[in-house]
């Protein structure tokens, strides 16, 4: 399992159009989304992807960081696990 960082998203970008552009870039297919809470200036969401490695995502990464889509400029990040 992997997890990226979607952030400074338009805030009325559906889940839908998330998994679209996605899929569009070459992502595999997204097996959930989260919504990260804010104060609305830089919405953020958190994709996880079951069957697909970090080291996977980091390939696709640069695909769409710094990608400037619906008025905005998206960062986007492969999130770490820390484990205790």
């Amino acid at each position: 399992m992997a997890r990226i960082w979607i952030g400074n998203i338009e805030p009325d970008t559906s889940d839908e159009e998330l998994r679209e552009l996605l899929a569009k870039y070459g992502f595999p297919t997204c097996d959930a989304l989260e919504r990260v809470a804010s104060d609305g200036s830089r919405p953020a969401a958190i994709a996880t992807f079951e069957g697909a490695s970090p080291e996977g995502l980091r390939m696709l990464v640069p695909r769409i960081h710094d990608l400037f889509w619906k008025h905005r400029k998206l960062t986007v990040q492969v999130l770490r696990d820390n484990f205790a």
